[in-house]
C-alpha cells in the first residue's frame, strides 16, 4: 500500500498499531475509547482549514455535542464548503453513487484508504480465516471505491484477488466470468446482491451452476441492503455462507463489517456514532432504532462531524455470540427511500423481507397506477419455479398480514435488469417502483 510514500508507509503502521490492540483485546471498550480518542484529536485539527466546519462556535471549543448535524443535501449543495483548504497528497477520486440525488465529490489520501481496510481487515479476518485465499471480486471499479476496499482488505490479510465485474463491457461479461470461476477456483466472493441473485439465475438457466459454484464456500455481499431471506437463498443454491458483509458509503467510509457468525458490528474505533429518533440525538446504545449520525475518524481528506447518513438503523440489544465487544447493527435503508400505499409505508426492508420469504421468487417490482389508485405487485420466479399460482398466494397472504393490500399480484420470468444490478447502493424507489398506464 504505496509503502514509497513516508507518509503512507507512517498511517499503515499507526492503524497496524491500533488494529494489533483491538484484536489482541478483542475490542474492549477501554481499548476502543483510547483509541477513538486519539483519533478526535487530530480529526479537530484536520478539520481546522474545512470553512463549514471553522466557522461554528462548537468547532473552536472542541465540543462535538455543540456542532449541528450536517446533511447529505448540505454537502452535495457546496462541496467545497466541506472540503479542508490545504488539501494535498490525494491518492484516488471517488464520487458517490448519486442514488439520492447529485453525486458528492470524495477524494481520499492513501492514510483514508489504509486506515479504512484495515479497520474492516479486523472484522473480515474473522470471517474468511487466516489461511491465504482464492477471492473474486465482482464489484465496479470505475468512481466508486467498493472494489477497491475488498481488494486492499484481501491484500492486507494476504488474499489472492480477481476483479471481474461482470458489466464491464468488453472486458468482462457473463460468459467470460463463468469460464474465469471455472479456471479461477474462488473460495470467496464479494458481491452486490443483485447482480449475485441475476447471476445465479442465469447459470441455472445454462445448467452451469455445479460447475462454477465448486471450490466457492464464503460470499460476501456488499454496495446494497441484503436481506437475510436473500441471504438463505443464495446459500442454498451456492452450498455456501452468504454474509451481509458491511454497511457505510463513499463519503463516510466503512461505518460496519461482518464477523464469522455474519453480523454486522459497528466500526467504533473509526467513528462516533448517534442515533436521531423523533428529533432527539443520543449516542449509540443498545435497542435504540433511527437515523444513524457519524462523526467520521477515519477520514483525512474529507472529514466529516455529526454527518447524518440517511439511513435508519436499528442497535443490537444483546451481545453477539462471536464475542465482539462491538455493538452490532441492522440497516433497514434510507429513510427517504419510502413509498406511502394506502396508509403503510413501504421500504425496501419492509416489502423485500415480506417477499423474499418465498425462496421461489427471485426479484419484484411494484407498478403504480400514473393516479396514484391502483398498485400491482410483480414477482420474478426463479428460474426452477413452478406452480406459479401457489407463489401468487403464499406471497399476497403474507402481504395481507402485514398490511399491504395489492390490487394484483402477477408472475413473470424475468425482471429488467436495472431492478437487480446495482452495485453501488442503488436508490430502491428508483429500481423497484414503476409507473404504470
Amino acid at each position: 500500500m504505496w509503502f514509497n510514500d513516508p507518509a503512507a508507509r507512517a498511517a499503515f503502521q499507526e492503524a497496524h498499531r491500533q488494529q494489533e490492540l483491538l484484536d489482541h483485546s478483542g475490542y474492549h471498550p477501554d481499548v476502543v475509547a483510547r483509541i477513538q480518542h486519539e483519533k478526535l484529536a487530530q480529526l479537530w485539527g484536520r478539520a481546522r482549514s474545512i470553512p463549514h466546519f471553522a466557522a461554528e462556535p462548537g468547532f473552536a471549543a472542541c465540543d462535538l455535542a455543540r456542532l449541528p448535524v450536517i446533511t447529505k443535501d448540505q454537502v452535495k449543495a457546496d462541496p467545497a464548503a466541506f472540503a479542508r483548504t490545504d488539501l494535498t497528497d490525494i491518492a484516488r477520486y471517488y464520487e458517490s453513487s448519486g442514488s439520492s440525488g447529485r453525486t458528492t465529490p470524495t477524494p481520499r489520501t492513501a492514510a483514508d484508504m489504509i486506515g479504512n481496510a484495515i479497520s474492516v481487515a479486523g472484522l473480515w479476518r474473522r470471517a474468511l480465516g487466516s489461511a491465504p485465499l482464492r477471492a473474486a471480486v465482482m464489484l465496479p471499479s470505475d468512481i466508486l471505491p467498493v472494489a477497491d476496499l475488498a481488494t486492499a482488505t484481501c491484500e492486507y490479510l494476504g488474499h489472492t484477488t480477481l476483479r471481474c465485474y461482470p458489466f464491464t463491457t468488453g472486458i468482462c461479461d457473463w460468459d467470460k466470468l463463468a469460464a474465469l470461476f471455472v479456471r479461477y477456483r474462488p473460495q470467496v466472493v464479494f458481491a452486490a446482491p443483485g447482480v449475485w441473485v441475476q447471476w445465479t439465475r442465469l447459470l441455472k438457466q445454462r445448467g452451469q451452476l455445479d460447475d462454477v459454484k465448486a471450490g466457492v464456500n464464503t460470499v460476501l455481499l456488499l454496495g446494497e441492503v441484503s436481506l437475510a431471506a436473500q441471504r438463505r437463498k443464495l446459500g442454498l443454491d451456492w452450498d455456501s455462507r452468504v454474509l451481509d458483509a458491511s454497511y457505510g458509503s463513499t463519503e463516510t467510509g466503512t461505518i460496519a463489517a461482518s464477523c464469522d457468525l455474519g453480523r454486522l458490528h459497528l466500526l467504533t474505533p473509526g467513528h462516533l456514532l448517534e442515533i436521531r429518533h423523533e428529533g432527539i440525538v443520543e449516542p449509540v446504545r443498545p435497542g435504540l432504532t433511527g437515523e444513524l449520525i457519524t462523526t467520521t475518524l477515519n477520514n483525512h481528506a474529507r472529514p466529516l462531524l455529526r454527518y447524518s447518513t440517511g439511513d435508519i438503523v436499528q442497535i443490537g440489544d444483546e451481545p453477539c455470540p462471536c464475542g465482539l465487544a462491538l455493538p452490532t447493527v441492522s440497516v433497514h435503508g434510507r429513510g427517504d427511500d419510502t413509498v406511502m400505499w394506502r396508509g403503510t409505508k413501504l421500504s425496501e426492508h419492509m416489502l423485500g423481507s415480506l417477499v423474499y420469504e418465498d425462496p421461489r421468487v427471485t426479484g419484484y417490482l411494484v407498478q403504480v397506477a400514473e393516479d396514484g389508485g391502483r398498485a400491482r405487485l410483480v414477482l420474478e420466479k426463479d428460474i426452477d419455479a413452478t406452480d406459479e399460482p401457489n407463489i401468487v398466494t403464499t406471497v399476497r397472504g403474507r402481504c395481507r398480514r402485514a398490511g399491504v393490500e395489492w390490487d394484483d399480484v402477477v408472475i413473470v420470468s424475468q425482471l429488467p435488469a436495472i431492478s437487480k444490478a446495482g452495485a453501488s447502493q442503488k436508490s430502491w424507489k428508483r429500481t423497484s417502483i414503476a409507473r404504470m398506464a
